[in-house]
C-alpha cells in the first residue's frame, strides 16, 4: 500500500482528541485510510523516569522496549481520530501486540516516528486492521510494533484467518506481581492513555466491565522487565496475544520457558484465568 504521509511540527495535543473520539460512536465505513503521520518526538527525562517508576524498569543506558508506543500515543489518537479513519476509537480492542528492537535504544534524544494503518482483515467478532508504528534515528529504522486491533461489527471481505498452532514449549514460574486498584490511573498519567476502562470501575462499568482492567501494554512493559534476562539487548522481536482482561486489583503470574534464542510466556490469574500469551525469537544468527 502507497502511503500518502503527513509531517507534523509537533506531537498532537490529547485534549482535544479524546474530545473527538467521545463524539464518535458509528462505524462509517469499511476500508482503510491510506494516510500516515510522522513527526520527530523529543524524550523527556521527567516522564520517562515516571514510566519506569509506574512499570518497574530499573535505570539504563537504553530505553524501555516498549516505550516508543508512549511517545508514539498522540500521533496513534490523531490517526484514529481522523475524519477517514472508519472506526470509533471507543470500543477498539487490542488483541496482539508484536515488537521488533532492531538496534539498541539507547543515546536518544528524540526519536522519528511514523504511523499508519493497514491489513484489514475479517474476525469472527468484526474486522480487525494493524497499526504500524516504526522509530528511526539518523541512521535508520530502530525498532517498529504491529498492534492488531479488533473493531466489533465492523465488515471485512473474506473469511476470517484460521489461527495459528505452535508447538508448547516447557514453562516455569519466572515471577508474579500485583496489580493494584490505582495502577490504571497511575499508567494512564505516564502514557497518555485514559481509556475508561483503565481508570475505576465507575468508568469501566459504562462499557460493560464489572471492574476497571489493566493496560495491556502496562502488562506487556512488565513483562519485558521481567524477561530481561531471557532477552539480547538487540535484534529481536517478542509477541504477545491479549486474552483475559486482568481486572484490577489481581495478582498475576508469569511463566516463560528456558533462556534461548527463543522461548514462549503465559500471563495467568489464579484459577487457570490466562491473560496473555506469547513469545520471543532473536533476529540474527550469531
Amino acid at each position: 500500500m502507497s502511503i500518502d504521509w503527513h509531517d507534523l511540527n509537533a506531537p498532537p495535543s490529547l485534549g482535544g482528541l479524546y474530545a473527538k473520539a467521545a463524539r464518535r460512536r458509528k462505524i462509517s465505513g469499511d476500508t482503510l485510510p491510506h494516510t500516515g503521520l510522522r513527526c520527530t518526538v523529543a524524550v523527556d527525562a521527567q516522564r520517562l523516569a515516571a514510566y519506569r517508576k509506574v512499570c518497574e524498569i530499573g535505570d539504563s543506558s537504553l530505553l524501555p522496549p516498549a516505550y516508543p508506543h508512549v511517545l508514539a500515543f498522540g500521533l496513534h489518537m490523531q490517526l484514529l481520530t481522523d475524519d477517514a479513519f472508519p472506526f470509533p476509537l471507543l470500543g477498539l480492542v487490542h488483541l496482539v501486540n508484536r515488537i521488533r528492537v532492531l538496534r539498541p535504544l539507547g543515546g536518544l534524544a528524540s526519536l522519528q516516528l511514523s504511523v499508519h494503518v493497514d491489513n484489514l482483515q475479517p474476525h469472527e467478532k468484526g474486522a480487525t486492521f494493524d497499526l504500524i508504528t516504526q522509530a528511526s534515528d539518523a541512521v535508520g529504522l530502530l525498532w517498529e510494533e504491529t498492534s492488531t486491533v479488533l473493531c466489533r461489527h465492523a465488515k471485512a471481505p473474506g473469511e476470517p484467518p484460521t489461527p495459528e498452532e505452535r508447538e508448547e514449549m516447557p514453562l516455569l514460574e519466572a515471577t508474579r506481581w500485583y496489580a493494584g486498584t490505582d495502577i490504571g490511573r497511575r499508567y494512564a498519567k505516564v502514557s497518555g492513555d485514559y481509556n475508561p476502562i483503565h481508570l475505576s470501575a465507575t468508568t469501566a462499568r459504562l462499557f460493560g466491565f464489572p471492574q476497571a482492567i489493566a493496560h495491556g501494554m502496562w502488562s506487556l512493559a512488565r513483562t519485558l522487565t521481567a524477561l530481561h534476562g531471557h532477552l539480547p539487548s538487540a535484534g529481536y522481536a517478542f509477541e504477545v496475544e491479549f486474552l483475559k482482561p486482568v481486572r484490577l486489583p489481581n495478582e498475576v503470574i508469569l511463566s516463560a520457558s528456558a533462556t534461548g534464542p527463543s522461548g514462549q510466556l503465559e500471563l495467568a490469574g489464579h484459577g487457570d484465568l490466562v491473560h496473555m500469551v506469547g513469545g520471543w525469537t532473536t533476529l540474527y544468527s550469531s
